[in-house]
């Protein structure tokens, strides 16, 4: 590069949309089971590495995916429309269960005509239990987000997958696309 060169230092700038999952899940000593009581998305980002990338918290709900209605469905769509209409955004990443991810990604695809990357992501194991693939996903969707083409997308487990074809397979614990 020339000195006269210059390169652009300013963040990438991500909104990351909460709206809990398995992700989210942490165990509950007391009742024995996996709860959404406890948010984890501020220390999953904080473990990652990226000095060149701003990224802001909106907490939309803690559910399970099994448990959203349409309402929470809408609001998600809204949050995400509100979001890619602020100009200070550069993409957008929800998180969000697994079991109807897809649910919402082909409500975003069929709502919105985005000008910036909305990615879609999960967990199968909850980030606060070993072996967890969610620190993995939310990394890749953030990477995702800042090289995709604006649109919507599901990102899991190396995969980037356009809205309108993604689903869930149960027997391998991933995404995939539908043909």
């Amino acid at each position: 590069m020339s000195p006269t060169e210059s390169v652009d230092r300013s963040p990438f700038r991500v909104t990351v949309l909460a709206t809990g999952g398995t992700l989210e899940k942490s165990y509950d000593a007391r009742s024995g089971q996996l709860s959404l009581a406890e948010p984890v998305i501020d220390d999953l980002l904080g473990r990652l590495d990226m000095p060149d990338v701003a990224v802001r918290v909106e907490r939309l709900m803690a559910k399970d995916s099994l448990d959203m209605t349409d309402a929470d469905r809408h609001a998600i769509v809204a949050a995400v429309q509100r979001t890619c209409a602020d100009e200070t955004v550069d993409a957008v990443v929800v998180t969000h269960g697994t079991d109807t991810l897809a649910d919402t990604a082909r409500a975003l695809h069929a709502t919105l005509s985005p000008t910036l990357p909305v990615v879609l992501t999960g967990a199968m194991r909850p980030y606060r239990v070993a072996a967890s693939d969610g620190l993995q996903n939310v990394a890749q969707a953030l990477m995702a987000a800042r090289l995709l083409a604006p649109g919507v997308y599901a990102v899991m487990h190396g995969r980037a997958i356009a809205a309108d074809r993604v689903c869930k397979d149960y027997e391998r614990l991933t995404l995939t696309a539908q043909a």
